[in-house]
């Protein structure tokens, strides 16, 4: 098991030294301060996301596969659009943000979402929780701290950079905030996968856990449907080929 220092977001790059450094499409969690806090409170009962390892199995219906495909053939399959002027803040709205008011960020909402056992500071801070990484299926330990060490990411299922190259050009600045702080579009995962992935589509990244891999190109399409973006054709046919096999 391993045990995790502190709280990271985001794309990194894994440094030949083993540091785990920013990647292209990296939201860096802001560093956790000294303060004095509430006592933590304590989440025991199962979860609704995929920390707790009720999708990181892969579960996916028939209905799922399905309706991924019907939307997969509503995409227009065109070439990538240039990366310039991608900006991650200027684009799509700093890391991370309270887009549906509820009074806590994106960030701690999926780290609530998807680790299990979670243990807060006040209503919205998760200092600790264990994650079953949805991309490889391996079991972390998550601890906040100041000295971060990046095992735990927060993911983009279609990556910002690769939306902003698919079609988020024409999104509005609010569309685009939106999408960057998705429910859907969005899981804690362990760092090495996320560093590995950086902005890649299914045509060059997919979890290293197979059995994932259905839930995870149906997220792709979900979310690429929903903000009007569109699929290049490498990446059209490998959606098709994990879809195939669910």
């Amino acid at each position: 098991m391993i045990v995790l220092l502190a709280l990271a977001v985001g794309g990194y790059a894994l440094h030949s030294t083993g540091v785990l450094l920013p990647g292209p499409d990296a939201d860096a969690a802001p560093a956790a301060t000294a303060t004095a806090s509430a006592e933590p409170t304590i989440s025991t009962g199962p979860t609704t996301g995929v920390g707790d390892g009720t999708d990181a199995g892969g579960a996916s219906s028939p209905d799922a596969v399905a309706e991924a495909k019907r939307l997969l053939d509503t995409l227009p399959v065109k070439g990538k659009a240039p990366a310039t002027g991608y900006d991650r803040v200027e684009q799509f709205g700093s890391a991370w943000l309270d887009v549906d008011h509820n009074g806590c960020d994106t960030r701690n909402d999926i780290l609530a979402r998807d680790l299990g056992d979670v243990v807060r500071r006040g209503p919205c801070t998760v200092t600790s929780g264990t994650l079953v990484s949805p991309y490889t299926g391996a079991t972390v330990d998550f601890v906040r701290g100041q000295d971060t060490s990046t095992l735990v990411q927060i993911d983009h299922v279609v990556a910002l950079e690769n939306a902003w190259r698919t079609g988020a050009q024409q999104l509005t600045q609010a569309q685009r905030v939106a999408l960057a702080n998705d429910p859907d579009n969005l899981f804690a995962v362990d760092g090495r996968s996320n560093s590995q992935k950086r902005s890649g589509d299914a045509a060059t990244w997919l979890p290293a856990n197979r059995a994932f891999r259905c839930t995870y190109v149906e997220h792709q399409v979900s979310v690429k449907a929903e903000y009007g973006l569109w699929v290049v054709p490498a990446e059209r046919e490998a959606v098709l080929r994990v879809l195939a096999s669910c």
